[in-house]
């Protein structure tokens, strides 16, 4: 649609680090997507949007309503909402879709955005390396893991979650945000590894914590990594004619470009 943009964000980890600070972060966040909700085409949420989620039949987490309210709002406008589960939030299952109409993807995914060919996914557990947490995945996305932790009480379970979280965040927090340089990115050699067999224009990943926008080898197609929430503030917008990386209320965060 003329005018119409596609909007990605990731990684607001909301219910971290406790209530108070986690409520300014979803303000802002309810506050960028007021600012942008004239020209959205369609929202895509990349993953890890909470620090914790898991659907019991009839429980959810408390809090998160200012921008689950704005969220259905949009849906109720007839704005399609993309989430992706990140690492932190995999246990989504229909709540949302019943609730805001989102649609729920648990793996990357292939899209045609206004003309152009996208691969959108969260980024945990792609590309080479890091066998710990890809074992670790593989337990917490079987089914049966799933229904013995759902025989929890959510007082119980919600807890050693978020104890674990914060357990996590304590030994990887430095290093998700570490640059590593191009060749040590995990993301960018998924990325080429892929358009080895197809092509895509854009492929868009969260996850790394790191504001990203590298061209990749074939001197065409894009590689962007949306950075996060709670000190950059960064997203991609899609106007149909390029892509690009911008920041919300803090214009001193770098993007990494080209290296």
């Amino acid at each position: 649609m003329a005018g119409k943009k596609a909007y990605f964000i990731s990684d607001f980890h909301l219910g971290t680090p406790d209530y108070e600070t986690s409520l300014i972060r979803e303000k802002r966040i309810v506050q960028f997507i007021i600012s942008i909700q004239h020209d959205i085409e369609a929202l895509y949420l990349v993953g890890d949007i909470f620090d914790f989620w898991f659907e019991h039949k009839y429980t959810v987490p408390k809090g998160f309503v200012r921008l689950l309210g704005k969220l259905a709002e949009l849906s109720d406008k007839g704005i399609p909402l993309y989430i992706f589960t990140g690492n932190h939030d995999m246990w989504m299952y229909d709540y949302l879709t019943t609730e805001i109409g989102a649609k729920i993807y648990h793996e990357p995914i292939e899209k045609q955005i206004m003309g152009k060919k996208f691969y959108i996914g969260h980024g945990d557990g792609l590309g080479p390396g890091d066998n710990g947490y890809k074992f670790i995945k593989k337990i917490f996305r079987n089914k049966l893991a799933q229904w013995f932790y759902a025989r929890l009480h959510p007082n119980f379970s919600f807890g050693l979650a978020q104890f674990f979280s914060k357990k996590s965040r304590a030994y990887t927090g430095e290093s998700d945000a570490k640059f590593l340089g191009k060749e040590g990115e995990w993301l960018y050699l998924y990325c080429e590894s892929v358009l080895a067999e197809k092509y895509f224009d854009y492929f868009i990943f969260g996850h790394r914590h790191l504001p990203i926008d590298w061209q990749l080898k074939n001197g065409k197609s894009r590689y962007l990594n949306l950075g996060e929430w709670m000190f950059a503030n960064t997203y991609a917008v899609f106007d149909g004619n390029d892509i690009s990386l911008q920041v919300f209320e803090n214009q001193g965060v770098k993007i990494y470009k080209n290296y």
